[in-house]
């Protein structure tokens, strides 16, 4: 496993080195910039706060097509029914300060620390991270966000704190953007986003999609 220097933006090549359960490096830092140049090579940090940043590139990599989404009949109902409105970049501040707060199945705490938080707002400033808000009677009840690298979007987290919220506002993300946008990266797998679709590939596979994207852009 490589050491980051903190005064040089660099990473190994996923391409040709296979860390330790897709563990990559460690160290660095949260500057924009390194997160950026990180996301366009397949490679996402995801760490305890308090301890060394570490970055991975898991193989196999959990993705989803946006034309073979699932909608189930019974979610298909609640979307037609109107029981939520959606927008986007409406609040992404509250959108990833409820993912961070959020309590998880068999977690603890958050991997999300107030730096990394900052560091995605920043970027969200810049146009680079997008958030997805789900309302319900005007109350903020759902979201996600992630970044968009060209056609690709990289998922990051997503909370609800009412039954479907999360899976209408990603569903309807999906239907919205199938135009626009030929993956979704969920980097790692949920049952959540496999009953939706989303499927293991090879790491191969994906960071050739990812670098034809970066290539386009």
């Amino acid at each position: 496993m490589v050491r980051l220097d903190e005064n040089e933006i660099s990473f190994p090549d996923p391409e040709v080195y296979d860390g330790h359960d897709g563990l990559i490096a460690y160290g660095g830092d949260l500057s924009i910039e390194r997160i950026w140049f990180a996301y366009q090579l397949g490679i996402f940090p995801w760490y305890n706060p308090g301890e060394e940043i570490l970055w991975w590139c898991p193989d196999p990599r959990f993705v989803l097509v946006p034309d073979e989404i699932k909608v189930s009949k019974s979610m298909r109902k609640i979307l037609n029914r109107n029981v939520f409105t959606f927008s986007e970049n409406k609040n992404f501040r509250e959108v990833i300060k409820n993912c961070q707060q959020t309590v998880r199945k068999g977690q603890s705490g958050t991997w999300l620390s107030d730096e990394l938080m900052e560091s995605f707002i920043k970027l969200h400033e810049y146009g680079l991270a997008r958030s997805i808000e789900v309302w319900q009677d005007e109350k903020l009840v759902g979201g996600f966000y992630g970044l968009q690298i060209g056609n690709v979007f990289c998922g990051e987290s997503m909370f609800a704190k009412v039954s479907n919220a999360s899976k209408a506002g990603f569903i309807h993300f999906v239907e919205s953007n199938k135009n626009n946008i030929e993956l979704i990266d969920c980097q790692s797998h949920t049952e959540h986003l496999e009953s939706l679709g989303a499927k293991m590939i090879p790491k191969k596979e994906f960071l050739k999609i990812l670098h034809d994207n970066n290539e386009r852009r």
